[in-house]
């Protein structure tokens, strides 16, 4: 391979691994939240309310890229609403063990077609502490990102 191959590579190679890395980033920058528990009158008990840190409320209403899961639900083929895991199907918040801080809902602009593979999803962040009724993550107007990998 001659020299400017082999630069070529390189850089190719280090840029798709910057691209990942920040994108797994993102999931451990979402994370840095805690939880307080608060009495909710639907309830009728005690819930866990996110507290986010200022780090995570700086990221409210900006766009992000994250990389993850579509989390299939019955009939999923093409959809424009979806929920959006750091982790594939068996180990994400409602299959495994993981916290509600590692999904989202997603709001995508145009129909995003199922995948068992990780995909990459860009859009306008959104932090939800007081619906329970929704996830404390979603992102608007989500566009899905070709992988460089």
């Amino acid at each position: 391979m001659s020299g400017k191959g082999f630069f070529v590579l390189s850089m190719a190679l280090l840029l798709s691994a910057g691209a990942m890395s920040a994108q797994e980033g993102m999931w451990k920058t979402l994370s840095r939240i805690t939880f307080k528990k608060e009495y909710s009158e639907i309830m009728g008990f005690k819930v866990d309310v996110p507290i986010f840190s200022e780090e995570v409320k700086k990221l409210e209403g900006k766009e992000i890229t994250v990389r993850g899961y579509i989390i299939p639900v019955e009939g999923y083929k093409s959809h424009t609403e979806f929920v959006f895991s750091a982790f594939p199907y068996n180990m994400c918040f409602f299959c495994g063990g993981a916290g509600p801080e590692t999904v989202m809902e997603v709001y995508a602009k145009k129909p995003v077609e199922y995948s068992a593979q990780a995909v990459t999803i860009k859009g306008r962040l959104m932090l939800n502490d007081h619906d329970i009724n929704r996830l404390i993550f979603s992102i608007t107007d989500a566009v899905l990102v070709a992988d460089l990998n």
